[in-house]
């Protein structure tokens, strides 16, 4: 077994103790293929509660500071992860989602750029529509839902794809991008709604 899916056993284990959590709608992620999954971003627990229970390996966007942590920043890489800039149009970020779609594999994304403490869900930055319709890739959106409190109900909900072939091939604005970025942020603010 890969270290992923030898973590992907430990952490799930922890995880069905101390959560109760409920999943919907895992049949919407393409079984092959390149494809990005976009989630709102309530918590440092949800790149480990998302994973454990999504089939396929997803290879998470991550914010650099984190891979400065001795122990962490070691972890998150061997699980597939890779450093972004936040605040600023990291290029070398850009190019490695460009990669990992290339390669047919799973990206993970949070379009909101950063954690939304106080549980409403934010505006998307426009990465998520370039990355997308750069690598002509289908986006599914994912609402997590709940509290990350012991024992508490946690929903999981995996919208169909949204795949945005109508504007491959077209350089666009950042206007029309963050556009799209938000009607992407608008699916996941409804899964993560119905709890």
């Amino acid at each position: 077994m890969t270290f992923y899916n030898v973590a992907k056993v430990i952490v799930r284990a922890i995880i069905c103790i101390i959560f109760r959590v409920k999943i919907e709608g895992l049949s919407n992620i393409p079984k092959d293929g390149p494809c990005i999954l976009c989630f709102n971003h309530k918590s440092l627990l949800d790149p480990p509660v998302i994973g454990v229970f999504i089939p396929r390996q997803l290879i998470f966007m991550a914010k650099e500071e984190l891979f400065k942590i001795p122990v962490l920043g070691f972890i998150i890489r061997k699980l597939g992860a890779f450093p972004v800039k936040r605040g600023v149009g990291d290029i070398a970020a850009i190019r490695t989602s460009l990669d990992v779609l290339k390669q047919g594999k799973v990206l993970a994304m949070f379009p909101e750029g950063t954690r939304n403490k106080d549980n409403t869900i934010g505006q998307a930055k426009p990465g998520i529509a370039l990355i997308a319709i750069r690598a002509q890739a289908p986006v599914v959106p994912v609402g997590v839902g709940g509290q990350y409190k012991l024992f508490h109900r946690l929903s999981i909900r995996v919208g169909k794809p949204i795949v945005l072939e109508e504007y491959y091939n077209q350089k666009l604005p950042v206007e029309k991008l963050s556009e799209i970025s938000n009607e992407i942020m608008n699916h996941i603010r409804e899964l993560a709604e119905v709890n």
